[in-house]
């Protein structure tokens, strides 16, 4: 019994490097494509004899990925802000107070959550339209909100329900806390682990956002970096190095986002899904 536990253990192992080396290749050719000179037809796979910086910069200046990253930074900064604040204060009383009606406003939310957001783009193009408001960051900021709402309910609600012991709260009601207060001096700060979930997968769909970008922030000012890399691209087909830094430095972000809340994210996913 111990050897077949012993034997599975190293097939999953394997698994799960190969997994990661599928994952990896991609990045390893990206960082060699985007080091090498231009004019430099070396393989893919070969890292260059020397580095060479000079895609970056011209990568940054052609791109105008200067004004896309502000722009990009601020829509998902506020998002991010507005989706951990009122979504952790929204799931609150839908996880501790199990009425009818709350039952009912949360499992609309998990409905909500089934339905392509892209089906909503024409009625929606056509009141911010009417409403004056193309090209603005409110547009971006109300529709990422919107559109990840439901998921930040459904974790912090999971989360709140499976984790968090209720005695806590009854503990500091008998102190005299309000409940806004004891939700942000008790509660709050025990939901680190779910938070950094709902961060990295809000901030990283945010981030890359391309279909409603396209349409919303159509001036060249106001694009963000997904618009800004793809009329790049399609500009510098030629010159696999410019793009491939350009893109590099897009990634880099996230991927240092990811890196600093990794512990927390699996943790908060799982717990964060165990109630419904």
């Amino acid at each position: 019994m111990d050897h077949l536990s012993k034997k599975k253990k190293q097939l999953l192992t394997i698994l799960a490097a190969v997994v990661t080396l599928f994952h990896i290749v991609p990045f390893y050719i990206l960082i060699t494509t985007s080091l090498k000179a231009k004019g430099d037809f070396s393989s893919k796979w070969a890292f260059p004899d020397y580095f060479s910086l000079t895609n970056f910069t011209e990568a940054w200046e052609k791109a105008s990925l200067g004004s896309a990253f502000i722009n990009t930074i601020i829509i998902t900064v506020v998002s991010a802000v507005l989706l951990i604040m009122l979504g952790s204060m929204a799931a609150y009383p839908l996880a501790r107070r199990q009425t009818k009606l709350n039952k009912f406003v949360y499992f609309l939310f998990i409905a909500i959550m089934i339905i392509p957001p892209l089906t909503a783009l024409v009625p929606l193009y056509k009141m911010v339209v009417n409403m004056g408001m193309m090209n603005t960051y409110d547009i971006a900021i109300l529709n990422n909100v919107a559109a990840f709402m439901p998921l930040t309910i459904f974790l912090y609600a999971g989360f709140i329900r499976s984790t968090i012991p209720k005695e806590l709260e009854e503990a500091a009601r008998i102190d005299g806390a309000s409940t806004l207060g004891t939700f942000f001096k008790i509660v709050f700060p025990l939901l680190k682990p779910v938070t950094a979930s709902v961060l990295i997968i809000a901030c990283v769909f945010i981030w890359n956002d391309y279909q409603f970008a396209i349409f919303f922030l159509q001036d060249k000012e106001m694009q963000t970096i997904t618009v800004a890399l793809a009329s790049f691209f399609g500009q510098n087909q030629n010159n696999l190095s410019l793009v491939a830094a350009a893109a590099l430095m897009a990634m880099l972000p996230m991927t240092i986002l990811f890196l600093f809340l990794q512990k927390y994210f699996i943790a908060g996913l799982s717990s964060g899904s165990v109630k419904g």
